[in-house]
């Protein structure tokens, strides 16, 4: 897997960043009309970065997972390198 940076809108209620509602990559902006699920890396260990993913659904009806790095306020697309077999 690799990641594409990307420029993405959130909601931000209680924090900041709360959750993902639209995002834009390569001039293409999707509206997310779903979070399938979230999870969370490094936040517990202090030798990894914080970081935020979400599985979602966009009006495309295409899956992506996003990635939140919280140290540089920056998100990421999780793309295939490859096709599948």
């Amino acid at each position: 897997m690799q990641l594409e940076e990307i420029e993405v809108t959130c909601y931000s209620g209680y924090k900041h960043n709360e959750r993902p509602v639209n995002f834009t990559c390569r001039g293409r902006s999707v509206h997310i009309t779903e979070v399938i699920d979230r999870w969370y890396e490094g936040h517990s260990a202090s030798s990894l970065p914080p970081l935020d993913y979400y599985k979602v659904r966009g009006d495309d009806g295409a899956v992506y997972i996003l990635r939140y790095n919280q140290l540089f306020d920056k998100w990421a697309l999780l793309v295939s390198s490859g096709t599948p077999d």
